[in-house]
C-alpha cells in the first residue's frame, strides 16, 4: 500500500521535478552556482528556520496526544539549539555572521512560503501542517540523495560539496524518513478520502513555494 507521501507526490509531479530537479539544484551539483545565489539563499534560509520552529510550536499546540507534543517540542528545541547553531557556523565559512543574517531583511519567496506553511496549521489541524511542511523536510533528503549518488555530480573542488553531504547524510535520512512515517500514522488516525483533495492541494502549493525559494537565490544574482 502506497503511503500518503508518495500519493502526495505522485500527484503534484510537475510542481515536484520543478523543485527537486531546479535550475539551482544544478548549480549546487557542478558548482556553477554562483556565490552571490548561494549566499542569499543561506542568509534566508536562516530566516527560514527561525519560522520552522514556529511551525513546530504550532505543533506542539496542534497535538492530541502527549507523544506528539514531546516529538514536536524536540523539533523546537533542535531547531533553536542545533540546527541553527550549526547553520550559523556553515555560513560563517562564507564570510556571514549572524549579526549581518539578523540585519537582513526577509525576501518575499521566504515570507510567503513560510506564512503559508503556518496558516495551513492554524487553519487545519497536525496533518495539514505536517503536510505542509514535508516537501522541505523530505524533499532535501530526496535532492541530497539524488546529487551525492549521481556520478554526474562534481565532487572534486565542489564549494557545494558539504551541503550535498549534509542533506544526504544518515542523519538527515532518519528526520526525512521519521517524517514521512509520522504522515502514514497522522493519515490513518485523523485522515479519510474527503480529505485527500485538499492535502493534496496544500503539498502542491508548499512544492510550488520551494520551487520559488530556489528561484529567490538565482534572481539575487
Amino acid at each position: 500500500m502506497t503511503g500518503l507521501f508518495e500519493t502526495l507526490k505522485t500527484e503534484a509531479q510537475t510542481p515536484w521535478k520543478a523543485y527537486t530537479h531546479h535550475a539551482f539544484v544544478a548549480g549546487l551539483a557542478d558548482g556553477t552556482l554562483p556565490e552571490a545565489a548561494f549566499r542569499h539563499y543561506l542568509i534566508q534560509d536562516y530566516i527560514f528556520l527561525k519560522h520552522f520552529a514556529r511551525a513546530y510550536a504550532l505543533a506542539v499546540y496542534k497535538s492530541e496526544t502527549l507523544n506528539q507534543m514531546r516529538a514536536a517540542a524536540a523539533s523546537v528545541d533542535a531547531l533553536l539549539n542545533m540546527e541553527m547553531s550549526l547553520h550559523v557556523a556553515y555560513c560563517a565559512k562564507w564570510g556571514l555572521d549572524e549579526a549581518a543574517m539578523e540585519a537582513v531583511d526577509e525576501d518575499p519567496a521566504c515570507m510567503a512560503y513560510t506564512r503559508y506553511v503556518l496558516e495551513r496549521g492554524m487553519a487545519g489541524d497536525l496533518l495539514d501542517l505536517k503536510v505542509a511542511l514535508s516537501p522541505c523536510v523530505v524533499g532535501y533528503w530526496e535532492i541530497g540523495k539524488r546529487l551525492l549518488d549521481d556520478p554526474a555530480t562534481k565532487k572534486d573542488g565542489n564549494p557545494y560539496l558539504p551541503w550535498i553531504e549534509v542533506y544526504s547524510g544518515d542523519e538527515y535520512r532518519t528526520v526525512a524518513e521519521a517524517a514521512v512515517q509520522e504522515l502514514d500514522t497522522l493519515w490513518r488516525q485523523v485522515g479519510n478520502e474527503g480529505r485527500l483533495p485538499t492535502v493534496k492541494r496544500t503539498f502542491a502549493e508548499a512544492t510550488r513555494l520551494e520551487v520559488g525559494f530556489w528561484q529567490m537565490g538565482l534572481d539575487a544574482v
